[in-house]
């Protein structure tokens, strides 16, 4: 692969922009795209989490667009103006009118939050139920296909992210797979190959082999993001998405730009 569409800088939650931009040209990439955490949520628990967060791209996209361009100026990689943003099927309408007015290059989707919490919370849910956990999963998935079904972004995200948090994990059902499949086959929106936890405690990409199994019985096309928040990260998980690819004998889809 050439190209890494899910990259984090400091307008969210990773490192400098020109880290990024150095670590990827380094990496041999051809093209990186900055995909910064946005929210438009007016819920207040949501609110509260960004500003704990500090994130608050809807309201220095610009500004992260003129350092965007000031880099590309001096760089051998070619570099992206991406969002990835939140989203909840009640804030379709504000998704919409935000995305029209930022107009980045190109979109990603996630479902990061179900009832206001994150869904990487393992606490919050590990108290749960094992019924309330499997309700848990069935919410993200049906926000998922929503998501798909929008058509408002691009890319969906990470698209197993339950699979993250190990008070969720194993609960996702081919059942699960073959409805966000379907709504893959019938959008413009294609999932990624994540590699955000493929090195580390989860030690597997998003989404997972048997999803993935899945998606190929539709010939759903794949892009690839490797979810990096700090520059080195972009040059460990680069040569193992490589590898991965090989073996799974899958050719990225590169986002026309």
């Amino acid at each position: 692969m050439d190209r890494d569409y899910h990259v984090h800088s400091t307008y969210s939650d990773g490192r400098f922009l020109f880290q990024m931009v150095r670590a990827a040209t380094e990496a041999g990439l051809a093209g990186v795209g900055i995909a910064d955490h946005c929210n438009v949520s007016n819920r207040e628990e949501i609110k509260e989490q960004k500003h704990q967060l500090g994130f608050n791209l809807d309201e220095t996209y610009e500004r992260r667009r003129e350092a965007i361009q000031r880099l590309r100026e001096e760089s051998e990689v070619e570099i992206y103006d991406g969002v990835e943003m939140d989203y909840h099927p009640e804030e379709e309408d504000a998704i919409r009118a935000f995305l029209g007015e930022a107009e980045f290059q190109y979109t990603i989707g996630s479902v990061h939050y179900l009832d206001g919490v994150n869904v990487h919370v393992e606490p919050y849910y590990a108290e749960q139920s094992e019924s309330d956990r499997r309700a848990a999963v069935d919410r993200y998935f049906d926000h998922l296909v929503a998501l798909i079904e929008s058509e408002l972004f691009d890319v969906a995200a990470h698209v197993d992210l339950v699979e993250r948090n190990p008070a969720l994990r194993g609960l996702a059902t081919e059942r699960h797979y073959r409805r966000v499949a379907e709504a893959f086959a019938d959008s413009p929106t294609i999932p990624e190959l994540n590699a955000g936890r493929a090195l580390a405690e989860y030690g597997e990409f998003h989404p997972s082999p048997a999803f993935l199994d899945v998606l190929a019985e539709y010939d759903i096309p794949i892009t690839v993001g490797s979810d990096a928040h700090q520059p080195e990260e972009i040059g460990e998980r680069h040569p193992h998405i490589d590898r991965y690819l090989e073996a799974r004998g899958i050719e990225p889809a590169t986002l026309s730009l």
